[in-house]
């Protein structure tokens, strides 16, 4: 057994044994002999299920992501609803994406919880997540899972967990539940049954198209300026590519029905296909995901360039430059403020803005939006880093009638529009953005002219992100030691801003350095470390939750973009000089 600890060669040893186990998985582990770092790698932890559930990569083993691993979660979910009652058996909603083993985990998950007696509505083919967030509240069920990576590399895939309001599960549910997946020790413990028996009993039913036609409905009815969106819609030049993924035919059928007639789909990924062959990384965050698509929009003289993630939920787009004719990025701060002005600004116009609309970000996202909502007596709202935290605010102000919810963007591609559902809604955000580009159209203003309109109007605000990736067991060792130094040793001045706020969520902590004041912080535990500098600037230190990777994040405004973008790598240096990277 080489260097391996007793522990790891006894899981390995049960997989290999074990009748749970089935011979596809076995022969993968048989062909792992003499590979004992790879085995560690695998058997060394379970899975872990995490505050959304699972991600990780595909294979045989406890820290793999497997039939068996999503049949544990699944049993442990099942375990935490059957405890809520018998009034609380509504049923579970479940969506999956187009990558490696997506369908079969769905299915398992399904089949798990129908050998619990919980109802499983499964959706005929893989589908966007904002749609099993719409899904779950509209057929009334009491939790939700889609299985994704989001825009993980291809190796990767994700179990992720919804409640009954829409949103991914956060505290206290979130431990709850994790409780019950992680008190489950013997994968035997974990039900399934045979899919035909399920679907005789009526607890695996199939959803689709009519899910699909109630949520296109309801994004047509966010839609403020439907007949500019006609008339403009038949001159604008859109590109688009789904990235292998899920966005396809929801987004080209809602730019369809809203009268957008010139829509380009990149060829080579238009269909699904959980390899991603055109691109290494599916993230529209990354440049190159671009390549095909800037490549077509060249060719077609595309005003627009969009991009969504695999499953739906994050949007990339590109606008062209009338006077340069180069295709310029707009990060997700860019994008998120075209929205949110459009929506402020017209909604007053037409006298439709409540008194009491708010907007919710997160604490990492661009900070342009306290201006624009400032200028539009709007109150903004700061959760901490994930959409879920966005999406459980929805549920508050609906709760306590406090507030009425108007937009949330993080600065990772995501938005939301309207309260359809409860996550980051790439299908609805492509619809607004376009609407936006249809107005400003109308305006003699193309979205890279209007961008330079809102830094003149709100200042030059740039925001940056960097992260360092540590894989496997030393990796979230590493990981942790740089939370614990930068905690321990928190500095007075950064990158030649002083600090007026040190921010520890981990301790639940605010220390003002104006008045060496110490107060709490009016977020939930989080291990996140921020520093709020002067001049508008600030930046965060924080673990990725779904990645082996530590993310900086900063954020600077400028006089003028060449100082925003100077005063952004000084600090950015600077940033990185905290943990020597």
């Amino acid at each position: 057994m080489g260097g391996w600890n007793r522990e790891i060669a006894e899981r390995y040893k049960l997989w290999l044994e074990s009748d749970v186990f089935d011979e596809e998985t076995k022969k993968e582990l048989r062909g792992l002999e003499g590979e004992d770092a790879e085995i560690t790698d695998r058997f060394y932890r379970d899975l872990e299920f995490g505050t959304g559930g699972l991600r990780g990569v595909l294979g045989a083993g406890t820290n793999r992501m497997n039939l068996y691993t999503v049949r544990k979660a699944t049993q442990g979910l099942a375990n935490y609803i059957l405890k809520q009652g018998e009034n609380k058996k509504t049923g579970v909603a479940i969506a999956f994406d187009s990558r490696r083993m997506s369908l079969e985990f769905a299915r398992e998950a399904a089949l798990c919880l129908a050998a619990n007696k919980i109802r499983a509505y499964v959706f005929d083919s893989l589908r966007p997540t904002p749609e099993l967030s719409f899904a779950l509240r509209e057929l009334g069920c009491i939790a939700g899972i889609v299985v994704t990576a989001s825009h993980n590399p291809p190796e990767y895939n994700g179990y992720k967990v919804y409640w009954e309001d829409g949103a991914q599960i956060t505290a206290p549910r979130d431990k709850e539940i994790i409780k019950e997946v992680n008190a489950i020790t013997d994968y035997s413990d974990a039900r399934t049954m045979d899919l035909e028996e399920a679907k005789a009993q009526g607890l695996y039913q199939v959803i689709g198209e009519e899910i699909d036609n109630r949520y296109m409905e309801e994004l047509k009815k966010l839609v403020i300026h439907p007949e500019i969106v006609r008339e403009q819609g038949k001159n604008i030049k859109i590109v688009y590519t789904p990235l292998h993924g899920t966005g396809n035919l929801p987004v080209r059928r809602i730019l369809r029905e809203l009268g957008f007639e010139q829509v380009y789909v990149v060829p080579e990924q238009e269909l699904p296909n959980g390899d991603f062959p055109t691109v290494s990384y599916p993230n529209p965050e990354d440049s190159n995901a671009f390549t095909l698509a800037l490549k077509l929009a060249k060719q077609v003289d595309a005003d627009l360039v969009l991009a969504t993630d695999p499953d739906a939920d994050r949007l990339g787009i590109y606008g062209k430059n009338k006077e340069t004719g180069a295709y310029e990025p707009f990060t997700g701060n860019m994008s998120g403020m075209i929205v949110l002005e459009y929506i402020l600004s017209q909604k007053q116009a037409l006298g439709q803005l409540p008194e009491n609309g708010a907007v919710v970000t997160t604490i990492v996202s661009g900070k342009m939006s306290r201006e624009i909502a400032r200028t539009y007596g709007v109150e903004r709202l700061e959760t901490l880093t994930g959409f879920k935290y966005i999406g459980e605010q929805i549920k508050f102000f609906e709760k306590n009638h406090d507030h009425e919810f108007l937009f949330g963007y993080e600065e990772s591609y995501g938005c939301l529009v309207g309260t359809h559902a409860r996550d980051k809604d790439a299908v609805v955000a492509v619809m607004a953005l376009c609407e936006a580009a249809a107005y400003y159209w109308s305006q003699g203003l193309t979205l890279c002219q209007q961008m330079e309109r809102l830094f003149e109007k709100y200042g030059y605000f740039q925001e940056d992100l960097c992260t360092i990736t540590m894989k496997g067991q030393t990796g979230a060792a590493k990981i942790r030691d740089i939370l614990e130094h930068i905690r321990k040793n928190p500095p007075a001045q950064i990158g030649g801003y002083q600090v007026n706020q040190f921010r520890d969520y981990e301790k639940e902590m605010i220390f003002d350095y104006k008045t060496k004041m110490e107060y709490p912080s009016g977020l939930p535990k989080s291990n996140v470390l921020y520093f709020d500098l002067e001049e508008d600037g600030w930046c965060c230190v924080r673990p990725s939750g779904t990645e082996p990777k530590v993310k900086f994040y900063m954020g600077v405004k400028g006089r003028c973009q060449e100082d925003a973008r100077l005063r952004l790598e000084s600090l950015k240096t600077a940033v990185q000089g905290l943990v020597g990277a």
